[in-house]
Protein backbone atom coordinates (compact mmCIF):
# COMPACT_ATOMS: atom_id res chain seq x y z
CA UNK A 1 0.00 0.00 0.00
CA UNK A 2 1.36 3.47 -0.73
CA UNK A 3 1.65 6.62 1.03
CA UNK A 4 -0.67 8.35 -1.13
CA UNK A 5 -3.40 5.50 -1.17
CA UNK A 6 -2.77 5.35 2.88
CA UNK A 7 -3.68 8.92 2.74
CA UNK A 8 -6.85 9.02 0.44
CA UNK A 9 -8.04 6.01 2.73
CA UNK A 10 -7.97 8.35 6.16
CA UNK A 11 -9.30 10.96 4.06
CA UNK A 12 -12.28 9.16 3.39
CA UNK A 13 -12.52 7.23 6.57
CA UNK A 14 -12.82 10.98 8.14
CA UNK A 15 -15.40 12.23 5.68
CA UNK A 16 -17.17 8.92 6.51
CA UNK A 17 -16.83 10.10 10.84
CA UNK A 18 -14.71 7.00 10.99
CA UNK A 19 -10.99 8.07 10.82
CA UNK A 20 -10.39 4.55 12.84
CA UNK A 21 -11.31 2.33 9.62
CA UNK A 22 -7.46 2.00 8.07
CA UNK A 23 -6.77 0.92 11.19
CA UNK A 24 -9.72 -1.11 12.02
CA UNK A 25 -8.93 -2.93 8.61
CA UNK A 26 -5.50 -3.67 9.33
CA UNK A 27 -5.94 -5.55 11.79
CA UNK A 28 -9.47 -7.21 10.83
CA UNK A 29 -7.59 -8.31 8.00
CA UNK A 30 -3.73 -9.43 8.77
CA UNK A 31 -4.41 -10.26 12.16
CA UNK A 32 -7.57 -11.72 12.55
CA UNK A 33 -7.23 -15.22 14.10
CA UNK A 34 -5.18 -13.98 16.65
CA UNK A 35 -7.80 -11.12 17.38
CA UNK A 36 -10.57 -13.23 17.67
CA UNK A 37 -8.67 -15.79 20.24
CA UNK A 38 -10.05 -15.69 23.81
CA UNK A 39 -6.29 -15.59 25.28
CA UNK A 40 -6.12 -11.81 23.16
CA UNK A 41 -7.98 -10.02 25.94
CA UNK A 42 -5.79 -11.47 28.97
CA UNK A 43 -2.34 -11.34 26.76
CA UNK A 44 -2.98 -7.31 26.51
CA UNK A 45 -4.32 -7.09 29.92
CA UNK A 46 -1.11 -8.84 31.23
CA UNK A 47 1.34 -7.33 28.54
CA UNK A 48 0.01 -4.14 28.73
CA UNK A 49 0.27 -3.48 32.93
CA UNK A 50 3.73 -4.89 32.79
CA UNK A 51 4.53 -2.48 30.35
CA UNK A 52 3.16 0.10 32.18
CA UNK A 53 4.65 -0.46 35.23
CA UNK A 54 8.22 -0.10 34.11
CA UNK A 55 8.17 3.36 34.00
CA UNK A 56 7.36 3.69 37.41
CA UNK A 57 9.52 0.77 38.84
CA UNK A 58 12.43 2.84 37.08
CA UNK A 59 11.28 5.64 39.30
CA UNK A 60 11.41 3.37 42.39
CA UNK A 61 14.80 1.83 41.81
CA UNK A 62 16.35 5.50 40.91
CA UNK A 63 14.88 6.60 43.86
CA UNK A 64 16.74 10.15 45.39
CA UNK A 65 19.45 9.45 42.78
CA UNK A 66 16.78 11.21 39.88
CA UNK A 67 15.86 14.15 42.28
CA UNK A 68 14.09 15.16 39.25
CA UNK A 69 11.30 12.66 39.95
CA UNK A 70 11.81 11.92 43.18
CA UNK A 71 10.51 15.43 44.17
CA UNK A 72 6.84 14.11 43.07
CA UNK A 73 6.96 10.96 45.38
CA UNK A 74 4.11 11.39 47.30
CA UNK A 75 5.63 9.46 50.22
CA UNK A 76 9.10 10.23 49.81
CA UNK A 77 10.41 8.41 52.97
CA UNK A 78 8.56 5.04 52.12
CA UNK A 79 10.37 3.74 49.27
CA UNK A 80 9.35 0.06 47.77
CA UNK A 81 12.52 -2.70 47.98
CA UNK A 82 13.19 -5.43 45.43
CA UNK A 83 11.44 -7.92 47.91
CA UNK A 84 8.70 -6.16 47.27
CA UNK A 85 8.96 -5.76 43.86
CA UNK A 86 9.34 -9.87 43.83
CA UNK A 87 6.73 -10.39 46.04
CA UNK A 88 3.92 -8.57 44.07
CA UNK A 89 4.97 -9.51 40.64
CA UNK A 90 4.79 -13.50 41.94
CA UNK A 91 1.40 -13.06 43.01
CA UNK A 92 0.23 -11.22 39.69
CA UNK A 93 1.95 -14.33 37.62
CA UNK A 94 0.23 -16.78 39.83
CA UNK A 95 -3.05 -15.13 39.74
CA UNK A 96 -2.99 -14.77 36.48
CA UNK A 97 -1.50 -18.70 35.79
CA UNK A 98 -4.53 -20.24 38.09
CA UNK A 99 -7.02 -18.30 37.64
CA UNK A 100 -7.60 -15.76 34.35
CA UNK A 101 -5.48 -17.75 31.79
CA UNK A 102 -7.66 -21.26 33.14
CA UNK A 103 -11.13 -19.00 32.61
CA UNK A 104 -10.39 -18.04 29.17
CA UNK A 105 -9.69 -21.10 27.95
CA UNK A 106 -12.50 -22.39 29.55
CA UNK A 107 -14.00 -19.82 26.99
CA UNK A 108 -13.71 -22.37 24.00
CA UNK A 109 -15.80 -24.66 25.31
CA UNK A 110 -18.83 -22.72 25.70
CA UNK A 111 -18.34 -19.24 23.48
CA UNK A 112 -17.14 -19.41 20.43
CA UNK A 113 -14.93 -16.82 18.73
CA UNK A 114 -16.80 -13.75 17.68
CA UNK A 115 -16.50 -12.64 14.20
CA UNK A 116 -15.18 -9.26 13.62
CA UNK A 117 -17.09 -6.45 12.35
CA UNK A 118 -16.54 -4.83 8.78
CA UNK A 119 -16.99 -1.06 9.97
CA UNK A 120 -14.54 0.72 12.77
CA UNK A 121 -15.98 2.20 15.75
CA UNK A 122 -16.16 6.54 14.96
CA UNK A 123 -14.02 8.14 17.62
CA UNK A 124 -16.90 9.67 19.34
CA UNK A 125 -17.99 6.18 19.83
CA UNK A 126 -14.46 4.95 20.99
CA UNK A 127 -14.24 7.56 23.32
CA UNK A 128 -17.85 7.77 24.66
CA UNK A 129 -17.25 4.12 25.03
CA UNK A 130 -14.22 4.23 27.27
CA UNK A 131 -15.57 6.91 29.74
CA UNK A 132 -18.72 4.79 29.88
CA UNK A 133 -16.94 1.59 31.00
CA UNK A 134 -14.71 3.30 33.20
CA UNK A 135 -17.91 5.06 34.65
CA UNK A 136 -19.75 2.21 35.15
CA UNK A 137 -16.60 0.02 36.56
CA UNK A 138 -15.75 3.01 39.17
CA UNK A 139 -19.39 2.84 40.82
CA UNK A 140 -19.43 -1.50 40.54
CA UNK A 141 -15.94 -1.14 42.52
CA UNK A 142 -16.48 1.14 44.64
CA UNK A 143 -19.64 -0.57 46.10
CA UNK A 144 -17.74 -4.17 45.90
CA UNK A 145 -14.42 -2.13 47.69
CA UNK A 146 -16.43 -0.68 50.39
CA UNK A 147 -17.92 -4.35 51.05
CA UNK A 148 -14.66 -5.50 51.70
CA UNK A 149 -13.41 -3.08 54.04
CA UNK A 150 -16.73 -3.18 56.09
CA UNK A 151 -17.24 -6.79 56.03
CA UNK A 152 -14.42 -7.85 58.32
CA UNK A 153 -14.29 -11.70 56.28
CA UNK A 154 -13.80 -10.21 53.13
CA UNK A 155 -11.12 -7.68 54.05
CA UNK A 156 -9.46 -10.67 56.08
CA UNK A 157 -9.60 -13.23 53.53
CA UNK A 158 -9.81 -11.69 50.20
CA UNK A 159 -8.43 -8.05 50.59
CA UNK A 160 -5.89 -7.40 53.07
CA UNK A 161 -3.02 -8.72 51.02
CA UNK A 162 -3.68 -5.24 48.79
CA UNK A 163 -3.23 -3.51 52.06
CA UNK A 164 0.13 -4.77 53.25
CA UNK A 165 1.65 -1.19 51.82
CA UNK A 166 0.78 1.94 53.10
CA UNK A 167 2.76 3.61 50.59
CA UNK A 168 1.52 2.00 47.30
CA UNK A 169 3.92 1.56 44.15
CA UNK A 170 3.13 0.63 40.88
CA UNK A 171 3.82 -3.46 41.36
CA UNK A 172 0.85 -3.31 44.20
CA UNK A 173 -2.10 -2.71 41.77
CA UNK A 174 -2.50 -6.26 40.94
CA UNK A 175 -1.01 -7.41 44.19
CA UNK A 176 -4.77 -8.69 44.97
CA UNK A 177 -6.42 -12.24 46.53
CA UNK A 178 -7.42 -14.42 43.64
CA UNK A 179 -11.25 -14.02 44.12
CA UNK A 180 -10.83 -10.05 43.89
CA UNK A 181 -8.83 -10.09 41.09
CA UNK A 182 -11.34 -12.39 39.15
CA UNK A 183 -14.08 -10.21 40.29
CA UNK A 184 -12.40 -7.16 38.56
CA UNK A 185 -11.87 -9.06 35.35
CA UNK A 186 -15.30 -10.10 35.37
CA UNK A 187 -16.52 -6.15 35.11
CA UNK A 188 -13.97 -5.46 32.56
CA UNK A 189 -15.22 -8.24 30.36
CA UNK A 190 -18.66 -8.05 31.08
CA UNK A 191 -19.08 -4.92 30.88
CA UNK A 192 -18.62 -3.43 27.32
CA UNK A 193 -20.65 -6.12 25.98
CA UNK A 194 -23.48 -4.25 28.76
CA UNK A 195 -23.00 -1.37 26.69
CA UNK A 196 -22.80 -3.06 23.40
CA UNK A 197 -19.64 -1.67 22.45
CA UNK A 198 -17.04 -2.26 19.52
CA UNK A 199 -14.55 -4.31 19.67
CA UNK A 200 -12.04 -2.06 19.14
CA UNK A 201 -13.60 -0.03 21.86
CA UNK A 202 -13.79 -2.57 24.28
CA UNK A 203 -9.81 -3.34 23.88
CA UNK A 204 -8.91 0.39 23.97
CA UNK A 205 -11.32 0.53 27.29
CA UNK A 206 -9.32 -2.57 28.67
CA UNK A 207 -5.79 -0.47 27.82
CA UNK A 208 -6.88 2.92 29.68
CA UNK A 209 -8.60 0.98 32.84
CA UNK A 210 -5.08 -1.00 32.79
CA UNK A 211 -3.33 2.34 32.69
CA UNK A 212 -5.09 4.26 35.34
CA UNK A 213 -5.36 1.67 37.57
CA UNK A 214 -1.26 1.41 37.79
CA UNK A 215 -1.10 5.34 37.44
CA UNK A 216 -3.73 5.06 40.62
CA UNK A 217 -0.88 3.13 42.68
CA UNK A 218 2.56 4.47 41.16
CA UNK A 219 3.07 6.74 44.22
CA UNK A 220 4.13 9.96 42.18
CA UNK A 221 1.87 12.98 41.68
CA UNK A 222 3.52 13.87 38.15
CA UNK A 223 2.26 17.15 36.94
CA UNK A 224 0.63 15.45 33.84
CA UNK A 225 -0.74 12.79 35.67
CA UNK A 226 -4.95 12.56 35.30
CA UNK A 227 -6.31 13.76 37.84
CA UNK A 228 -4.40 17.02 36.95
CA UNK A 229 -5.13 16.73 33.01
CA UNK A 230 -9.31 15.90 34.10
CA UNK A 231 -10.77 19.60 35.36
CA UNK A 232 -13.09 20.36 38.21
CA UNK A 233 -11.64 17.43 40.83
CA UNK A 234 -13.94 14.64 39.49
CA UNK A 235 -11.11 12.08 39.13
CA UNK A 236 -9.02 11.19 41.66
CA UNK A 237 -5.23 9.49 41.00
CA UNK A 238 -2.34 8.89 42.61
CA UNK A 239 -2.95 11.37 45.40
CA UNK A 240 -6.37 9.86 46.02
CA UNK A 241 -5.41 6.56 45.65
CA UNK A 242 -2.61 7.07 47.81
CA UNK A 243 -4.80 9.01 51.34
CA UNK A 244 -6.66 5.78 50.88
CA UNK A 245 -3.59 3.31 51.39
CA UNK A 246 -2.89 5.68 54.58
CA UNK A 247 -6.67 6.01 56.05
CA UNK A 248 -7.98 2.89 54.34
CA UNK A 249 -12.06 3.99 55.41
CA UNK A 250 -11.72 6.69 52.94
CA UNK A 251 -11.84 7.06 48.98
CA UNK A 252 -13.46 3.95 47.88
CA UNK A 253 -13.96 4.47 44.16
CA UNK A 254 -11.08 3.66 42.39
CA UNK A 255 -10.71 6.59 39.59
CA UNK A 256 -13.33 9.17 40.11
CA UNK A 257 -13.98 11.42 43.18
CA UNK A 258 -18.17 11.64 43.09
CA UNK A 259 -19.24 8.27 44.79
CA UNK A 260 -17.03 9.49 47.61
CA UNK A 261 -18.35 12.69 47.81
CA UNK A 262 -21.81 12.15 47.75
CA UNK A 263 -21.39 9.09 50.49
CA UNK A 264 -19.30 10.85 52.94
CA UNK A 265 -16.16 9.03 52.21
CA UNK A 266 -13.68 11.25 50.58
CA UNK A 267 -10.96 12.74 51.81
CA UNK A 268 -8.55 15.39 50.83
CA UNK A 269 -5.58 14.82 48.87
CA UNK A 270 -3.74 17.35 51.74
CA UNK A 271 -4.43 14.18 54.19
CA UNK A 272 -1.21 13.11 52.37
CA UNK A 273 0.87 16.04 53.13
CA UNK A 274 -0.33 16.34 57.12
CA UNK A 275 1.28 12.69 57.07
CA UNK A 276 4.37 13.13 55.49
CA UNK A 277 5.31 15.76 58.37
CA UNK A 278 4.74 12.78 60.95
CA UNK A 279 7.68 10.57 59.55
Amino acid sequence: MSLAHFGELIWESYRQDSILQPLWDYLRLHHCDTLRSPLFPVFLSVSSYFIFCLPYLLCDIMGDRWPAVYRYKIQPSKMPTHTMFLRCASITLRNHILLVFPAAVAQWAWRPPIPLPEQAPTLLELVGGVAGNLLLFDLQYFIWHLLHHKVRWLYVTFHAIHHEYSAPFALATQCLGGWELVTVGFWTTLNPVLMRCHLLTTWAFMLAHVYVSVEDHCGYDFPWSTSRLIPFGIYGGPSKHDVHHQKPNTNFAPHFSHWDKLLGTHADFSFVKSQEKIY
